[in-house]
């Protein structure tokens, strides 16, 4: 299959409508603003719906009547548009509808920078909207994984019927790198996807069938824990099938590197040119943030691995605490931090590894 040249932004847009989305309505923000602009262009061609909604609360809702009515649907925002959109997350999590959306996050807290972050880590993983729902979160490292993973998630809201998330920042979405898209599904495809959700979908019924009422509230609490219970256990199966992580290196690694997306990808740039001047160093990197990898933290062989080093464009750090949670005081960990708009540099983290090893010694 031949490559094309893309942002990160135009192949999350483009794999979304070869998955089958056939609705997206989101509304301006730096820098995502080419999924938007990637869809309005696009959406036609395919028979699909682009709207631009008066405000990141309209869009959230109009991609809940979307998903409610069965059809692959999606939206896009950066950090506090995301977080504007929250509301209507957690009721399509309560009222179990299946969506995709992407935040390509940018500096922060507030308004922020429109610079590339990683700020939004709790917020995606542990807080995405009220009521301690949990949603699969997948973090690219490359234009490549964002496609993919972009296609792959719809698949996963459909089966879960669960909203899901891909948590990109503004290196990612504007970047341009070669990408091998996933194969187009045929509108014959589109449509048997649709029609496997209606069981439970709202649609045209006839006059004698019960209408299926898609409702996020559930008023009586024996209920509610009800539909809390069945997601738990939803969510435990994610923990033993769903888990994606990059293992790099490890097995003689006398230092791990660890970190997520774009500082994943700048942290095995350093793995290589560390391993290149003789030191033992790895790298973990967790392509789903939620659920988290802890188990290739777990399985480290701490009798060799002297320190755990955690990188992340956030400060204070915030993935470290899974990683902590991973590690259990096996071996200490230290952190390698930018933020608010500042990228990561490869030469920052070879300068954090080479004064761990010599504190070591």
């Amino acid at each position: 299959m031949s490559k094309l040249f893309l942002k990160g932004c135009e192949a999350i847009a483009e794999a979304a409508i070869r998955a089958g989305c056939r609705f997206y309505a989101g509304y301006p923000i730096t820098p995502q603003n080419e999924i938007p602009e990637y869809f309005a262009r696009r959406m036609p061609e395919v028979g699909g719906t682009f709207i631009q909604g008066e405000s990141e609360v309209a869009s959230v809702n109009m991609v809940y009547g979307a998903a409610a009515a069965g059809v692959r649907a999606m939206t896009s925002s950066a950090s506090c548009g995301i977080s504007l959109k929250s509301e209507g997350i957690s009721f399509m999590a309560a009222a179990k509808l299946p969506a995709v959306y992407a935040n390509i996050s940018r500096g922060g807290p507030g308004i922020g920078a429109i610079q590339p972050a990683q700020q939004d880590y709790s917020q995606a993983t542990k807080a995405s909207g009220n009521g301690g729902f949990r949603m699969i979160v997948l973090a690219p490292a490359t234009v490549q994984e964002a496609a993919d993973l972009t296609y792959k998630a719809f698949d996963y809201a459909q089966r879960d019927r669960n909203p899901v998330l891909i948590l990109g920042d503004g290196v990612i979405g504007t970047m341009m790198e070669p990408v091998e898209l996933p194969p187009e599904r045929s509108e014959q495809e589109v449509a048997k996807l649709r029609e496997q959700n209606r069981s439970w979908c709202l649609h045209n019924r006839a006059k004698d069938e019960a209408r299926i009422q898609i409702d996020p509230g559930r008023w009586i609490p024996d209920e509610m824990e009800k539909l809390n219970v069945e997601a738990e256990e939803k969510y435990k199966t994610w923990e033993k099938y769903d888990v994606q992580v990059e293992e790099y290196l490890v097995k003689d690694a006398e230092v791990i590197i660890t970190g997520y997306g774009i500082s994943g990808r700048v942290a095995k740039a350093a793995v290589n040119r560390l391993r290149k001047e003789g030191y033992k160093v790895g790298l973990i990197r967790p392509i789903t943030v939620s659920p988290f990898p802890y188990s290739s933290y777990e399985k480290l062989d701490y009798s060799r691995v002297k320190a755990i080093l955690d990188v992340e464009m956030a400060i204070p750090a915030l993935m470290v605490y899974d990683v902590k949670m991973a590690v259990k005081d096996r071996a200490p960990i230290e952190t390698c931090l930018r933020s608010g708009g500042n990228i990561i540099s490869r030469e920052e983290v070879i300068s954090a590894v080479r004064k761990l090893l010599y504190e070591e010694e």
